[in-house]
């Protein structure tokens, strides 16, 4: 009988510490069949759970006395926060207690403490965050959303190597539809850094569709869109954006007497809309790049959106995700390689 998977979970990362995040885990271990540990002050997580009649016995909790908050600077996690929840369930990750790690903390931090604690994969430049959006058709991966606010070309090539990999194995996509978010179609367009990313996005191991406008992303115009940090975020909030914007506008139209008797006729497919422009529905942010998987939920997160951040992390293993990145990773380099001495690059 295989091992079940082990997830250490950050209990007092987001706005909603502990008491989401326990729900989410008891749900998780009910309905996943999985290990977890909640990490944070163990007297608070087991208060919590009695005060709410949670039952944790199937539980593991490991004690961390700190709570990094998110105005704190990121790179403290490495020496005066090192014993918050975040930074210590990193550790545990890194020394093998656990196959992936789940927080909704500070998106810095997370950042920092999976550079420099769990470290990164062989080869690449820097960690991504990528999250998955819906559009009208197939969902999309974003990447890089808030990691990197500066980039060179031949990171967000490392970016569209690995957003293709997890599109593939854990969304199922066959070949990928990768794109450029730029502010133009044309292979010219954009900045320094845009037209030398096309250049080397044409020779990468994916499947390069050029670049895409971000009005496009949201009629699914790709399956994998690839930015730095900065404008990946701006992209991120857009979408959350609209999200309200549209739910408050059929709420405004389904109001009254009239508009609730015909609510009554669409209530489904409203329901359904809802849950498709939920991110709670798709559990958090992957930070691709990190020598062992890290999920960044989001830090409103509820209970639902902590169990699909446990969920997403179980699949990611199951599915090797990281090994497939690095096997795309090693293609490019023999690529290049081969390139090199044939005098081609």
């Amino acid at each position: 009988m295989a091992e079940k998977i082990r997830v250490i979970v950050d209990a007092f990362g987001g706005d909603n510490a502990p008491l989401e995040v326990i729900k989410g885990a008891t749900q998780a271990v009910n309905g996943l069949d999985v290990d977890i540990t909640l990490v944070g002050d163990e007297e608070k997580i087991r208060k919590c759970a009695a005060d709410n009649q949670l039952d944790i016995t199937n539980i593991a909790v490991h004690h961390a006395p700190k709570v990094m908050a998110v105005e704190t600077e990121p790179t403290k996690i490495l020496k005066e926060y090192s014993d918050s929840s975040m930074a210590v369930g990193l550790k545990m990750l890194h020394d093998g207690e656990g196959d992936a790690f789940v927080s909704a903390g500070s998106t810095g931090a997370l950042t920092v403490g999976a550079t420099f604690i769990v470290k990164r994969m062989k080869g690449i430049k820097r960690c991504a965050i990528g999250m998955v959006l819906p559009t009208t058709k197939a969902p999309c991966m974003v990447l890089d959303i808030g990691a990197n606010s500066e980039c060179r070309p031949d990171m967000l090539t490392q970016f569209a190597i690995m957003g293709s990999a997890y599109m593939n194995k854990l969304q199922g996509v066959e070949n990928p539809r990768t794109a450029l978010i730029n502010i133009g179609t044309e292979p010219t367009k954009g900045r320094d850094l845009e037209t030398e990313t096309y250049k080397q996005l044409g020779s990468a191991p994916v499947n390069f569709i050029g670049n895409i406008e971000a009005r496009e992303i949201p009629l699914g115009g790709a399956d994998v869109a690839v930015t730095d940090g900065f404008s990946g975020n701006l992209v991120l909030k857009t979408y959350e954006g609209m999200g309200k914007l549209i739910s408050a506008y059929v709420k405004d139209v389904f109001s009254g007497v009239t508009g609730k008797i015909a609510g009554l006729f669409v209530l489904k497919r409203i329901n359904a809309m809802r849950k498709k422009l939920d991110y709670s529905e798709y559990g958090g942010a992957l930070l691709l790049g990190a020598a062992k998987p890290v999920i960044k939920a989001h830090g409103s997160s509820n209970a639902t959106a902590f169990y699909n951040a446990i969920r997403q992390a179980k699949l990611y293993i199951e599915n090797n995700v990281t090994e497939e990145i690095a096997t795309a990773l090693e293609e490019m380099k023999a690529k290049e390689t081969e390139e090199t001495q044939n005098g081609t690059k």
